[in-house]
């Protein structure tokens, strides 16, 4: 018996003004498993996950687990267990990549001024228990200890994304979307990616990925939707996407 679906979309479409940046655009994401979302520039890609996120005003609904969601604000959604990192890495560069983890962490890290105020010792207790957790979470995504004193300008870039995604991550997610997160890397940074990506998915975490790596996405993603000048052009595993004449049509411009 199958997983209840993480997330889910029905009739996604987005408008600016007259045009028509995406239309009917339907897909699922279950406990585990990585939803790969591709298409040529210009397809709607990234306005689907704008409209997911209620990032712009769309048409459709959106389910977060068996919870309608449609209209819920974006922090509404991350308080829920939505959440996303962008395609360009957004730290805060005057705090160290730790200071950067703990800001992330929300109650776990901060109590508030009363607490801070009335019972100290409690509230530095929490902040060294927050610093600690922040270091574990830094090193399972990819950030070893040697960067985390230092400014996320100061790390190399293959670490500053995956700093971005552990960001966005924050103390857990039930859905992660990730934009594009291979940008720019290569080598041993691609092979740390696919490794932290297999261990999301086997933690249970519900991944959303965008991607231009065409060898990347069909490694590690279980299906794979492909949008075309805002449609859904097709939505399958990898096997069948890789041979779907329409896909081919779309990316190269024939039919193979």
């Amino acid at each position: 018996m199958q997983a209840p679906c993480a997330l889910r979309v029905e009739g996604l479409g987005v408008r600016y003004g007259a045009l028509v940046a995406l239309e009917g655009v339907a897909w699922d994401v279950r406990p585990g498993e990585l939803l790969g979302i591709i298409g040529p520039n210009g397809a709607g890609k990234s306005s689907c996950y704008e409209a997911v996120t209620a990032m712009v005003r769309r048409q459709g609904r959106v389910f977060l687990g068996e919870e309608d969601v449609t209209a819920v604000p974006p922090h509404g959604l991350a308080g829920r267990g939505l959440k996303r990192a962008f395609q360009q890495n957004a730290f805060f560069e005057d705090l160290s990549v730790l200071d950067n983890m703990v800001a992330v962490l929300g109650a776990r890290a901060h109590s508030g001024l009363a607490a801070s105020v009335l019972a100290p010792r409690a509230a530095a207790r929490r902040r060294g228990e927050a610093a600690r957790f922040a270091a574990d979470q830094l090193v399972r995504f990819q950030v070893p200890a040697i960067y985390h004193d230092r400014q996320p300008r100061e790390i190399p870039y293959g670490v500053q994304r995956m700093l971005s995604i552990a960001l966005a991550f924050g103390d857990g997610a039930r859905v992660l979307m990730l934009d594009e997160p291979a940008a720019g890397l290569g080598g041993e940074d691609m092979a740390r990616l696919v490794a932290l990506l297999t261990s999301l998915k086997k933690e249970g975490v519900a991944l959303v990925v965008i991607e231009h790596h065409m060898d990347l996405i069909m490694a590690v993603a279980d299906r794979i939707c492909v949008l075309d000048l805002g449609r859904q052009l097709a939505l399958g595993p990898p096997s069948q996407i890789q041979h779907d004449e329409r896909v081919l049509e779309a990316y190269l411009g024939k039919k193979q």
